[in-house]
Parts: structure tokens; C-alpha cells; sequence
């Protein structure tokens, strides 16, 4: 392990971990943050599909994560401090102890991955969901059921956004996704290449588990309360999960789960 301790927070080679709080809102540059051990087991192993650029260890948690660290690609910088100092890199208190700052690298555009998606597919489609929670809860959800890909509207927020990435426990490591252009741009995509368009809402002609499974499915997925517009539900077959008692809605996270499994058991 290439382990760098750390004497003061002002040290310049650990710059991209500085004020995270307030680079969450104005961006890194092509970096991103990560977070805690279990999505740093994620981060260290061949399921991510991002490149580390360095580690940030409170000294304390070092010898207890050892064999995990022992993972780490040789050279990678992984810088050590007292938990006085990481807090002060921050600017505020990192309870987990541990951080990581990974490279976005080349994205590849929407066009690119539908692309390359196999003949048979399952895709995941938010459209419009700027909660990093609910992001970070599609993304796990997606790892967790096999999705092919996850396809965001550029009105829906990055699935790389340091709370969306701790809440996917690391899926949005793992999961092949695009972010950009408008719904509609994003279904005539999708259309084109064969998908059918699958759209969640409780007022969905055919309930979850009766649905045919396609070959390509691309599951829509709209935001919490206004949930799916009108033109979007009219261009695709919609689906709903059937609920007790009158109640009609679900958290949108919670809401790809269910879908996700069902169209993955059906397969």
C-alpha cells in the first residue's frame, strides 16, 4: 500500500478533496466523490467502471481496512490523516473516515450505449428525478436487478453526485449510464433502436406482474408527485403496481425496485 500521511490540511496534493460540501454544487472538474467502506469495496473492485485517482483514510481506520485497501492498484495514492485534519480538508466532519476521489474519464454519449446494449435488454429511464436520493436509489436498484443501463434526461441529476453514488452503495460504479438531452429526444432514441417503452403510473392500463415481458424493455420512470407528463404516458405502454386501501403512489426509488425485479423474473 502507498500510504502518504497527511500534516496539515492545506497540503496541495489533497486539493480535490477540499471544501466537498461546496464543490457538490459547483462540480470537480471530471472527478467524483466516494464515500464509506461499503461503497469503497465497490470503487476497489472490477466492477467499477471508473478509474481511482486516490484515496483519504482517517489514520484510525487504516489497519482495520487493510485487507480491503490491499485491493487498492498499485500506486495508488491513499493519504492518511488524523480526524482534526480530514475534517478540516472537508469542511466538515467525515464520521466514515474515508474517502476516495475517482475520474470520470471519457463518457460515453446516449447514442453509444443504447448502442452497444445487447439484443435483449432492460433498461431503466428517469426522466425529470433531480433527487440525489432517489438517483442514488434507481442506481442500486439497477446493479441489484441487472439492468443493462440507466438512460437520464439532462433534466434528471448526476447519477456521480456524491449522495446519489453513497445512497447506490456503489451502483453508480457499476451500471452503464447516459445523461443528457431532453425526454423526448431520449424515447425517439430508444424507439428507434426497437425498445419498448414501459411507463410507471398508477393509473397504468396493465398491472406489473401481468405485463409480457418485451425483448428490449425500457422502463419510465417520472418524478415524485407530478410523476410522468401526459405526451410521455401516451407514447407508452403503461404499467402500475397494484396498491391496498385506496393508496396510489410509492417513492420512485422504491417504485424501480418492484418494476426492475418483475421484468428481470420474467426474462
Amino acid at each position: 500500500m502507498n500510504l502518504i500521511p497527511l500534516a496539515s490540511p492545506d497540503d496541495p496534493r489533497i486539493d480535490a478533496y477540499r471544501v466537498i460540501r461546496e464543490r457538490d454544487l459547483v462540480g470537480r472538474g471530471g472527478r467524483f466523490i466516494v464515500e464509506g467502506r461499503t461503497v469503497l469495496d465497490v470503487a476497489l473492485s472490477p466492477r467499477n467502471r471508473f478509474k481511482l485517482e486516490s484515496l483519504l483514510l482517517a489514520e484510525s481506520r487504516v489497519d482495520a481496512l487493510a485487507p480491503l485497501l490491499a485491493q487498492a492498484p498499485q500506486g495508488l495514492p491513499i493519504y492518511t490523516a488524523s480526524q482534526a485534519i480530514l475534517d478540516g480538508i472537508t469542511g466538515f466532519h467525515i464520521h466514515r473516515g474515508l474517502l476516495g476521489v475517482g475520474l470520470r474519464g471519457e463518457m460515453p454519449s446516449m447514442a453509444q450505449v443504447v448502442g452497444a446494449l445487447p439484443e435483449t435488454a432492460l433498461v431503466v429511464v428517469p426522466l425529470g428525478i433531480t433527487n440525489h436520493d432517489n438517483v442514488g436509489g434507481i442506481m442500486r436498484n439497477a446493479a441489484a436487478f441487472g439492468a443493462d443501463a440507466a438512460l437520464f434526461d439532462f433534466a434528471s441529476c448526476d447519477p456521480l453526485y456524491r449522495k446519489a453514488i453513497r445512497v447506490s452503495v456503489g451502483g453508480s460504479l457499476i451500471v452503464p449510464f447516459a445523461r443528457e438531452g431532453s425526454a423526448e429526444d431520449l424515447l425517439d432514441l430508444l424507439a428507434a433502436h426497437g425498445f419498448e417503452l414501459i411507463a410507471l403510473s398508477p393509473a397504468g392500463a396493465t398491472r406489473i406482474e401481468d405485463l409480457a415481458r418485451p425483448r428490449r424493455a425500457a422502463l419510465l420512470l417520472g418524478a415524485e408527485g407530478p410523476g410522468l407528463p401526459a405526451h410521455i404516458l401516451a407514447r407508452a405502454h403503461t404499467v402500475r403496481i397494484a396498491m391496498k386501501g385506496g393508496f396510489d403512489s410509492l417513492n420512485v426509488a422504491t417504485t424501480s425496485g418492484i418494476a426492475l425485479h418483475a421484468l428481470a423474473e420474467s426474462m
